[in-house]
């Protein structure tokens, strides 16, 4: 199959209607492979997954700099998202430091344009909410780009309900990054009453539970050193025995349907837009195109509605055992 493209917020972003995470590509998630990486981008466009998801912070440098070689000729075929707002010393991540003053964001923004070889970046979210810069100041940044043509549309990622309300008043935010999935429902209470409201869209990323909601988890420490489960705290102990007795349902239904447990998830995600008439475009990641064309295949299922209410149960957020990061990163969640 190929994807459908559709509307990503009121402001005139088009997408594909599951995009792809490359963060894995470059970090996090075992060791990096190149040609493998380079591959499945290829066979993304040639699925019609073409909302490609990036950042400066990624490697650091190294996933931006991959996505330009990889689509070198392609350029014109996808929609490139990027982020900046982490603190890079000499090419590496400062801790937990942010930063975006408006001086800073000229230079991501320049940097990110060279790396990925293009004129223009389609959609430049905020990494995340920076207490010591208002805003008021990143949006009137941002939309001064807009007008420069090197950026389309503005995005923030885990941004809480004020500072998403005191962006959109200086520049309209088109899009909120945020983890959103069966596995983490924080959004719900108040974030997405007010992106239906503003109109702006919903990018979920993790949306399988950092895997695992594919039904392939393992404890934390079967993990190999570097791989970021292994620090992951559902993954861990009593949490983890926790949530794969609460994951049971999503791996259920899928046998019962004879398709993947992530296609559960990724479908449920999809028909939550409709639930709740928010534009959500999920974004899994992968470095595999055995992985892409099943996430792929997830735009096509559909989910009752007895089975949409037992995936809302089973995986209810009191259900789930354990934060979804440690303390130093929950820190930067603007809630």
């Amino acid at each position: 199959m190929t994807l459908d493209t559709g509307k990503l917020g009121s402001q005139g972003l088009r997408v594909s209607a599951i995009g792809l995470g490359c963060m894995g590509m470059s970090q996090s998630y075992g060791p990096a492979d190149e040609a493998e990486s380079i591959a499945t981008l290829h066979r993304a466009i040639e699925l019609g997954c073409t909302f490609l998801d990036t950042a400066e912070v990624y490697g650091p440098y190294a996933n931006e700099a991959l996505l330009g070689r990889a689509l070198k000729g392609k350029r014109d075929q996808v929609t490139i998202a990027t982020k900046f707002g982490f603190r890079i010393e000499n090419g590496r991540q400062v801790g937990t430091e942010r930063d975006s003053r408006p001086q800073t964001i000229r230079a991501a923004v320049e940097g990110s344009l060279k790396r990925l070889a293009t004129d223009h970046i389609d959609l430049l979210y905020q990494h995340r909410v920076d207490p010591a810069v208002p805003a008021e100041d990143v949006a009137g940044t941002v939309g001064e780009l807009v007008k420069q043509g090197k950026v389309r549309f503005f995005g923030l990622s885990e941004a809480g309900a004020a500072n998403i309300q005191r962006a959109h008043a200086v520049f309209p935010v088109s899009a909120l990054q945020s983890e959103y999935s069966l596995w983490e429902r924080n959004l719900e209470p108040e974030i997405i009453p007010l992106l239906r409201q503003t109109g702006i869209g919903l990018v979920p990323f993790s949306p399988l539970g950092r895997g695992f909601l594919t039904g392939g988890a393992k404890r934390a420490e079967d993990y190999p050193e570097g791989d970021y489960r292994r620090g992951d705290p559902r993954y861990q102990g009593a949490n983890y025995d926790a949530n794969v007795e609460a994951a049971a349902k999503v791996r259920d239904i899928a046998a019962a349907k004879g398709v993947k447990p992530g296609q559960i998830a990724l479908a449920w995600l999809l028909e939550k837009g409709n639930v709740f008439g928010v534009d959500i475009v999920p974004i899994p990641g992968t470095k595999r195109i055995k992985y892409l064309e099943e996430n792929v295949a997830a735009a096509s299922l559909k989910l009752e509605a007895a089975e949409m209410a037992a995936l809302d149960d089973a995986l209810a957020p009191g259900k789930v055992s354990g934060p979804r990061y440690g303390d130093r990163t929950m820190m930067m969640i603007d809630r």
